[in-house]
């Protein structure tokens, strides 16, 4: 068996390093936002293309941090820049359906004032709708997955520290 090669030859360092990244796992990434207006109320959003409201957000590009892709997700979708307020949850999400496994993040995006809650539109075809609803609404119009780390978003805001979800469900 032939030695890995070293550093000190960069040309067959890096090929032996990218054989060894093409073999490794890759992940999907979500990234979504917790945004509310004065009252309290939290901004979901009504895809097209998925038969349950949502947090806004949505799947980050290739090689896009979490926190760029929500960045672009609400510029894209909402015409909205906000300062993300920090993380509250990252969930490992497992293999369902025809999908592989992915991590998804939920960001705090704070507290909209009045006049860019009321100019809030969608702004492409990937949304029918947008409100801003009560906790125990967003919890009626929310699919199981995104519920359940939608719940421990909020629990999260007021624990004041992020939490690890494993489908949902905090592990540390």
């Amino acid at each position: 068996m032939r030695p890995a090669p070293t550093p000190a030859d960069p040309d067959a360092w890096n090929a032996y390093l990218a054989e060894g990244n093409a073999k490794q796992a890759r992940k999907r990434v979500a990234a979504d936002v917790v945004l509310r207006d004065p009252a309290g109320r939290v901004l979901l959003v009504n895809p097209t293309y998925k038969p349950h409201w949502d947090l806004p957000g949505g799947m980050a590009e290739a090689n896009e941090p979490p926190e760029d892709a929500v960045a672009r997700e609400l510029v894209e979708e909402l015409g909205l820049e906000v300062e993300l307020r920090g993380l509250l949850v990252v969930d490992w999400v497992a293999p369902h359906g025809p999908w592989d496994d992915q991590l998804a993040f939920i960001f705090d995006g704070g507290t909209l004032d009045q006049g860019q809650a009321d100019r809030l539109r969608p702004r492409d075809n990937e949304l029918s709708e947008i409100a801003f609803v009560t906790l125990d609404q967003a919890r009626a119009r929310l699919g199981d997955r995104i519920r359940r780390r939608f719940e421990e978003a909020v629990r999260a805001v007021k624990a004041g520290r992020p939490l690890y979800l494993r489908d949902g469900v905090p592990v540390l």
